[in-house]
């Protein structure tokens, strides 16, 4: 219970600490983009619960959710976002840029699936060196169409890495629905190579852990990759400026994923049923 309460508590930080960030930014008190995660809260914290502080995560153009679950210190971050030089990186980096070595986060990537290789090299770095560390590569289903993901992943199966691919598919590629532009299974890419694959429901935090705790017994024990695919939805707009959310997607759809389905109610829910 202990830990449950835990990770409601993470997810409620990073949910609060994107809504100070929507609120900074459509103020234009913050320079450049942010790509917020509110909705996608339990994948961050469930998978990112299941690692050790010296594993390694690489994160996407959204990042802040993956960057807090790892250990971020929300200062730093602010500090980052806002330019200046207290930041992660020393405030050059902005949003889309954060990186924080010491807690194992290789770094945001505004490239769409530009972080796969990164994973998968420090996933072979711990092999080799024999540290027992493992690394995981979270991504949108909008990088299911760049052909790096593919070849680590092929690598990955063929030399038995410890990384875990997480495909958080929030359905939108920016303001295109994935049906459009991913074309058959999502989680037939991993079996194609041999990599074991879970389709989990990425609003329920509990089996987001279960499953990424499996991946990562897995990875340490020398069995190789694992890929994950955690069906979720982002609540706000693809960026900031994307305001008009009602051209691409039905407000309904919105309306039944922020009811029964937002992460924390799911979990909030669970443990006021359990006392």
């Amino acid at each position: 219970m202990s830990q449950l309460l835990q990770m409601y508590r993470k997810m409620m930080a990073i949910r609060l600490f994107e809504e100070r960030v929507n609120d900074l930014y459509t103020r234009a008190l913050m320079p450049g983009l942010a790509h917020l995660y509110i909705g996608q809260e339990a994948v961050a914290v469930g998978v990112c619960e299941a690692l050790r502080g010296d594993d390694y995560i690489t994160s996407t153009h959204r990042g802040h959710g993956h960057c807090l679950a790892k250990g971020a210190t929300p200062s730093l971050m602010f500090a980052e976002l806002l330019g200046k030089e207290a930041g992660y990186c020393k405030g050059k980096g902005g949003s889309m840029h954060i990186a924080d070595p010491a807690t194992g986060n290789l770094g945001a990537n505004a490239i769409v699936g530009g972080s796969a290789g990164i994973a998968t090299g420090a996933a072979f770095s711990a092999k080799y060196l024999k540290t027992g560390q493992v690394a995981v590569c979270f991504f949108g289903e909008g990088a299911l169409g760049q052909g790096l993901l593919y070849e680590v992943m092929n690598l990955a199966s063929l030399w038995k890495l410890p990384v875990i691919y997480v495909c958080e598919n929030n359905m939108y590629n920016e303001y295109t629905h994935f049906s459009e532009t991913t074309a058959g299974d999502v989680s037939a890419r991993a079996t194609a190579f041999g990599i074991p694959q879970e389709t989990l429901d990425g609003q329920d935090v509990r089996l987001v852990f279960a499953a990424a705790s499996r991946a990562v017994a897995r990875a340490r024990s020398g069995e190789g990759p694992s890929f994950l695919q955690c069906k979720t939805y982002r609540y706000h707009g693809h960026h900031v400026g994307d305001i008009a959310r009602e051209y691409y997607r039905p407000k309904t759809e919105e309306a039944s994923w922020k009811g029964e389905r937002d992460p924390l109610r799911v979990l909030s829910t669970a443990l006021l049923a359990d006392g």
